[in-house]
């Protein structure tokens, strides 16, 4: 088991051209051009991965490759995933394929509840998903595919908010760019309380939406 590395360490440590740290994982999309070319850059990852053994999750879409990496066994990120971000950005170095480090993000639905134990295993069985092994207020799609949900204490009641939200995890030098976005959209902001953590921002009805970094949660930035 290797030791978990903090945030800031990992994204200083990874090629900035390529790879970024969203929701606790370290992300990358590759633009391709074609699925061909992103098939070949696939195999490629996958030989390394296997000769690491340490396996990442890959997308294969047209024209783009994403690859996910986090350590599952601790559920954060290690020297391990360091590593094989430094041997996936020499693949695609090689083939002269490039990255779009702003394309990563990742999705996260927030439950505001007063009792988790009451209703996660609702949400639980609708949704066919398992709970996270690290963390006993999550759960996460089995397939890899759906975002996770993420049950949040409430101290009292708050009826006149809405009680779920979704988080959006952007690289952190994406996260002003995507907040004038919102508000040029007509949202507005709620709260930056606790930026660069997360603003809160809301549509014109107050739907809420907390856009997310990884900055500003004590991961040594």
């Amino acid at each position: 088991m290797s030791d978990i590395l903090p945030h800031a360490v990992v994204s200083r440590r990874t090629d900035a051209r390529h790879w970024r740290v969203v929701l606790g994982t370290l992300r990358a999309t590759f633009r391709t051009g074609s699925f061909a070319r992103g098939a070949e850059l696939v195999a490629a990852v996958a030989a390394t991965a296997d000769e690491l053994d340490h396996h990442p999750d890959v997308l294969l879409r047209y024209g783009t490759v994403t690859v996910t990496t986090l350590s599952h066994d601790v559920g954060a990120l290690t020297e391990r995933d360091v590593e094989l971000a430094r041997r996936v950005s020499a693949l695609a170095d090689e083939r002269g394929v490039e990255a779009d480090p702003r394309a990563p993000r990742m999705l996260e639905i927030a439950v505001d509840t007063q009792d988790v134990a009451a209703v996660l295993p609702f949400w639980q069985a609708a949704l066919g998903y398992e709970r996270d092994p690290h963390d006993v207020e999550r759960l996460v799609d089995p397939a890899g595919e759906g975002p996770c949900v993420w049950f949040q204490h409430m101290d009292s009641p708050r009826p006149q908010r809405n009680r779920i939200h979704i988080d959006v995890d952007v690289p952190h030098d994406v996260a002003l760019d995507r907040l004038g976005a919102v508000l040029a959209a007509g949202g507005r902001l709620v709260s930056d309380r606790r930026a660069p953590a997360f603003w809160v921002v809301a549509d014109a009805e107050g739907n809420e939406v907390c856009l997310c970094t990884w900055q500003g949660r004590g991961q040594g930035d």
